[in-house]
């Protein structure tokens, strides 16, 4: 939760995969430890973890539609994680827009690029249980589509059925997520935040229209987060296997 330096990866209980707003919900650490060991095997003790994941990170959008940016890299591996730090510092999906705009503006980012990467969630899926309350208690919900995730998340039981972040296209990084929206389909509590009366209306409005805008925003924020208090020189380590420190 320092920065850029593939914390997230490293198991143990006090570790931050299993902080509330990671527990069950970040996937796909089996394919980080394909590529290392692969890197590892052609060029041991080079390429870092945080680098792999930052890659990654991009590669992914790119092959799903979504802009391109160019990766410094050079980062390297923290050592350790924090369970307290990363459930302090991650934005709950239960968080209202006074305290998303806090979580980012306490690492550097504007109130814009808060909104431009939350456009990450134009793919990807949720569970049943941080979306319970908003389908069957907000009002500022479209009513159909409550309905419709209503049939796989009852009020009690089903916790980890899940349900996409963008019901229109949750397959291609597009600007969906914002038109959603605009017409209430906002699965969590905190992505409806971004348009509900308050100061990042007319942002999400500007980016449902304006798909350019969305692309180059959501790319320029992603470099910067990219950077984001990254280990240089001989601070942290390259690790050997990226759950655990060498």
């Amino acid at each position: 939760m320092s920065g850029c330096d593939a914390s997230v990866l490293l198991d143990g209980a006090s570790g931050e995969k299993t902080a509330a707003a990671n527990n069950n919900s970040l996937r796909g650490f089996e394919v980080i430890d394909s590529i290392k060991s692969q890197l590892e095997s052609s060029c041991p003790g080079v390429v870092s973890c945080a680098d792999i994941l930052a890659v990654a990170a991009r590669d992914s959008v790119a092959a799903l539609g979504g802009p391109s940016w160019t990766v410094q890299l050079g980062r390297r591996d923290s050592t350790t994680a924090s369970f307290s730090a990363a459930s302090t510092n991650i934005p709950s999906p239960l968080s209202d827009l006074s305290v998303l705009i806090s979580n980012f503006s306490s690492k550097g980012f504007t109130t814009n690029e808060m909104v431009a990467l939350s456009g990450a969630h134009t793919i990807g899926q949720a569970r049943c249980t941080v979306f319970r309350n908003r389908i069957y208690n907000e009002t500022n919900i479209d009513s159909s589509f409550a309905t419709s995730l209503k049939a796989n998340c009852s009020t009690s039981g089903g916790d980890d059925n899940l349900a996409p972040l963008d019901v229109t296209s949750p397959e291609a990084f597009d600007n969906a997520y914002f038109t959603n929206l605009l017409s209430q389909k906002g699965l969590l509590h905190s992505d409806q935040q971004l348009f509900n009366g308050g100061s990042t209306d007319s942002q999400v409005k500007a980016y449902s229209s304006n798909l350019t805008s969305f692309r180059t925003d959501f790319a320029n924020a992603m470099v910067k987060m990219g950077n984001l208090s990254p280990l240089t020189g001989t601070s942290g380590q390259i690790r050997t296997n990226c759950r655990k420190a060498n």
